[in-house]
């Protein structure tokens, strides 16, 4: 099971390329997209622990576009790298950090449910990159929800905050979040299991019936 957003990928990346090209005819490099990223989700952080949630929303939104350009300037320019993959993984472990740590200063959500979800935002990438860094899979992008589903959500929790104030809609979303980010950390891990444990099992059965 691939998280929503991933399946529509093909698509995603054909919609932003000419977006790539167009920041490659700037001279603008994918790793300053990058950290342009980084910025951004500092930027919410703070305003979301001044409970400036409409400002926190559009520096989400302008997080968010900045990871999509990085990622469409590097396939258009030629400049994709692996270094460049990890960096884009690192900080945007960072940026769900800046996230999440401004709305716990803010008050408005729970410390504990706010650690619950970054601790499972967290798990979640790390099974994925642990299962990836075996070279064995392919791909772990698998589970319930990635990192644009859960900001989706947390945006979905801000949006509607100030339209339901007698609700804690935010707090909600956060534990959604959570709930979400750990039911995705045991699906991959529960993958990996399959695609290492299972293939290792096939291959002595091959071996012992004599295929090979």
């Amino acid at each position: 099971m691939m998280p929503l957003l991933a399946r529509f990928r093909q698509v995603y990346e054909q919609v932003s390329l000419p977006l790539g090209h167009f920041c490659t005819r700037l001279g603008i490099h994918p790793n300053m997209l990058t950290y342009l990223s980084l910025v951004f989700s500092v930027l919410a952080g703070y305003l979301l622990a001044q409970r400036a949630f409409l400002g926190g929303v559009v520096t989400i939104l302008l997080m968010g576009l900045a990871d999509v350009l990085d990622g469409a300037t590097a396939r258009a320019s030629g400049k994709a790298s692996d270094y460049g993959t990890v960096l884009d993984h690192v900080t945007d472990r960072y940026a769900e950090a800046f996230v999440m740590g401004g709305l716990m200063i803010s008050g408005v959500v729970s410390p504990v449910w706010t650690l619950f979800a970054i601790f499972g935002m967290v798990m979640a990438s790390y099974v994925r990159a642990r299962a990836e860094a075996t070279g064995k899979l392919a791909s772990c992008n698998v589970g319930f929800a990635g990192r644009q589903e859960k900001l989706g959500l947390l945006l979905i929790g801000l949006v509607l905050m100030p339209l339901l104030p007698d609700l804690p809609i935010l707090e909600w979303a956060v534990i959604a979040v959570g709930v979400a980010s750990h039911v995705t950390a045991v699906q991959r891990l529960l993958y990996t299991r399959q695609m290492l444990v299972g293939s290792a099992h096939d291959r002595k059965l091959h071996k012992e019936s004599g295929i090979v």
